[in-house]
């Protein structure tokens, strides 16, 4: 969760020619930041689910305040983190996301077996 901090949680105007250098496609290069930006955001409901489940089920007490209290905490936690996108697109750009054209490589495979 440490890398999460490290990324802006602000949104910034980026370069399309930049941001597309790595594919030489910013279709390409936007369908691999989403595909991460998805995996991410998945993590993270993954994550504040299981630690949310610890309150289900707990009965009225004199606890279920500072209870409470600790699910909006845990709620305010992961409100204050960056969005997937802004993070899948700090891995995109430094290199952190590992990914591969299937269609490229299978299409490479036939032309070869055509030669």
């Amino acid at each position: 969760m440490e890398k999460r901090k490290t990324v802006s949680t602000s949104t910034q105007t980026r370069n399309i020619t930049d941001l597309s250098s790595k594919t030489n496609n910013i279709y390409e290069t936007v369908m691999i930041i989403t595909k991460r930006a998805n995996q991410i955001a998945a993590e993270q409901k993954q994550e504040l689910s299981r630690k949310l489940e610890e309150f289900i089920g707990m009965g009225d007490s004199i606890e279920e305040v500072f209870e409470n209290h600790e699910q909006i905490e845990i709620s305010k936690y992961y409100e204050k983190q960056p969005k997937p996108t802004l993070m899948a697109i700090d891995e995109f750009l430094s290199d952190r996301i590992y990914y591969r054209f299937v269609e490229k490589k299978e299409k490479e495979k036939e032309n070869v077996k055509d030669n």
